[in-house]
């Protein structure tokens, strides 16, 4: 039987900072707390994602508040936290070792910002051979402006974000359907 890890990517207390602007997807802490619950209740495996800035005027910094994981979906004792300094998971990091550790062949991928880490983490997680699905409900993006200026709402990018990955690097799903699913 394939072993199913969640992953919690960057659902820290700085996404919510006032310099990110408006972001859609109220629910996505939520959610990712009901599949939290679903996965400890099996005693699957949960690996958390912080992401530790070193620019610093990010809210991302190691020691601010704005570091520390939303207490909603906070790892508990004996879940693996993998820090990391760029958008994708996978580089710099421990990752692919607690993966392995843990016989870990399929991926469910959460959390922040879906169109940054959570995409650059899923594409790395395919391309490693991963079998990868992404719940979009428990999935954020937030309003985005392009090269010629013009503003995309949250909304649409993550629609857009979903739809590149959706078939060729992860399978795109519900977090009801991924749940329905688990042994």
């Amino acid at each position: 039987m394939t072993t199913q890890a969640l992953i919690v990517v960057d659902v820290q207390n700085a996404i919510d900072d006032p310099k990110w602007g408006r972001r859609g997807q109220p629910d996505t802490e939520a959610m990712i707390a009901k599949l939290l619950a679903a996965w400890r209740e099996r005693h699957l495996p949960v690996i958390h994602i912080r992401h530790d800035s070193t620019d610093p005027e990010s809210p991302y910094r190691p020691g601010t508040e704005g570091n520390e994981f939303k207490s909603e979906v906070a790892p508990q004792v004996g879940e693996p936290v993998v820090d990391k300094r760029t958008n994708n998971a996978f580089i710099g990091t421990d990752l692919m070792d607690v993966l392995d550790e843990l016989q870990v062949h399929s991926l469910v991928v959460t959390g922040v910002l879906l169109e940054n880490s959570v995409d650059a983490t899923v594409r790395m997680a395919a391309n490693l051979g991963f079998e990868v699905s992404i719940p979009e409900d428990a999935v954020a993006s937030i309003d985005r402006k392009d090269h010629r200026g013009k503003l995309w709402a949250a909304e649409d990018v993550h629609a857009l974000a979903l739809s590149v990955l959706d078939g060729e690097y992860a399978r795109i799903t519900t977090s009801d359907e991924i749940i329905e699913t688990l042994p």
